[in-house]
């Protein structure tokens, strides 16, 4: 058998740069390659057929893992709770992704006696951070590494080494994007996006249609049990299936589609499009749950922390301690955050039309300004008063001390 030290894990999409650095590996390292290809709704080629085209390209073993209700559950749903939107815009598509990727990776790995894990991330992006801390968080043991950062393995290189080896892999020179998907979204990067004037063509979208001519309004309720949607229309749904019906109906509406140049962990700004509309849709209906169902200071404290979330998530941060400490704490606000949300998908927009809850912090009796109104308005005047204290105080002296009035 051979030793343990002599394989390594590889996580395989199947496509051209990890379909050759399985024997690239083996040629400069002359280590036995396990591939690891993960479903986390990547859509795409079956994936038995990706796991057989890893064992004809030379892998010794491929292992499949099928993790899209894991990745749903256990980390789309954190971020919902979260709304988790990464500089304001972007659901953290590829970022969710990488931790349950690494989680089946290094459990490969232990099986089948392994010490190193590849993947197939450059030296430029932010992928290789959180492939690798994720990978050192489950397995401090375990050693990393990057054909494409550490073993020269460019494109160029890459396409004439399966074109020599006859690798049933197609491959092309003008491959105009780099993508990942999976089924919180997609990202698409490079390529003339890298011209920051360049609108994006109709091919760079595929999860949305265009909507300067969307089909007739969509108009959809989605029922949330503390924080997470359990039906859709009254139709009971998992959080993959959720997830799915959103993309489908947001997608045919054209909603979700971001163009944004965003700051890379590694100090690049980057021009990104990105596809969500699943994402989106349940983000903003979710926003509008908590609106009626989280107390004031509650809810104000938790939007500081939702982007600190964001960012900790998007900078390879998934198993920090802080982290941790913050989804005890947005978990517990999401206690009541039950009820229905409708919402209508139009032209590129999920507007909120409808919002119902028992656990509503909303009062008929006091928001009403017509006859039946409980709300005392002869209160005001005093908390006026104690209210404005402070500045009245600071502007006297202002005016005291020859400064004016502070302004």
């Amino acid at each position: 058998m051979t030793n343990s030290k002599d394989r390594v894990v590889l996580a395989y999409s199947g496509g051209l740069d990890t379909s050759v650095a399985i024997g690239w590996i083996g040629e400069q390292t002359g280590r036995e390659v396990v591939a690891v290809a993960v479903d986390v709704g990547q859509g795409g080629e079956d994936l038995e057929v990706i796991r057989q085209r890893a064992l004809d390209c030379g892998a010794i073993e491929a292992y499949v893992a099928d993790a899209r209700d894991e990745f749903a559950e256990e980390y789309c749903m954190p971020a919902l709770k979260a709304n988790a939107l990464y500089e304001g815009k972007y659901p953290l598509v590829s970022a969710l992704s990488r931790p349950v990727i690494v989680k089946h990776l290094v459990h490969a790995a232990r099986e089948f006696g392994a010490t190193t894990v590849a993947h197939g991330c450059t030296g430029k992006g932010n992928d290789q951070v959180r492939f690798e801390v994720s990978i050192t968080s489950m397995a401090p043991d375990m050693n990393c590494i990057s054909p494409v950062r550490d073993l020269a393995l460019t494109r160029d290189v890459a396409i004439d080494y399966a074109e020599k080896h006859d690798l049933p892999i197609e491959t092309t020179k003008h491959n105009p994007f780099s993508i990942d998907q999976n089924v919180w979204g997609r990202a698409v990067e490079t390529g003339f996006l890298e011209d920051l004037w360049n609108a994006p063509t109709k091919d760079v979208y595929v999860y949305t249609d265009d909507p300067t001519y969307p089909p007739l309004p969509d108009e959809v309720v989605i029922s949330f049990e503390k924080g997470v949607p359990v039906a859709i229309d009254g139709r009971r749904v998992t959080p993959l299936e959720a997830i799915q019906e959103l993309n489908r109906r947001a997608g045919a509406q054209g909603i979700g589609r971001i163009d944004m140049v965003e700051d890379r962990l590694v100090g690049i700004k980057s021009r990104e499009v990105y596809e969500a509309p699943g994402a989106v849709a349940l983000i903003e209906a979710h926003q509008a749950l908590e609106s009626v169902t989280l107390e004031r200071l509650q809810r104000r404290y938790k939007r500081q922390m939702e982007q600190t979330w964001g960012e900790l998530v998007y900078e390879a941060q998934w198993y920090s301690p802080l982290k941790r400490s913050m989804d005890a704490f947005i978990e517990d606000t999401q206690t009541y955050v039950t009820g229905d949300i409708r919402m209508v998908l139009h032209g590129g927009r999920a507007t909120v039309n409808g919002r119902r809850s028992e656990a509503s912090l909303y009062d008929f009796n006091l928001a009403t300004y017509e006859t039946g109104d409980t709300f005392d308005q002869s209160s005001s005047r005093g908390f006026i008063d104690i209210y404005g204290l402070q500045s009245k105080l600071a502007a006297a002296r202002d005016v005291r001390m020859g400064g004016g009035a502070g302004y």
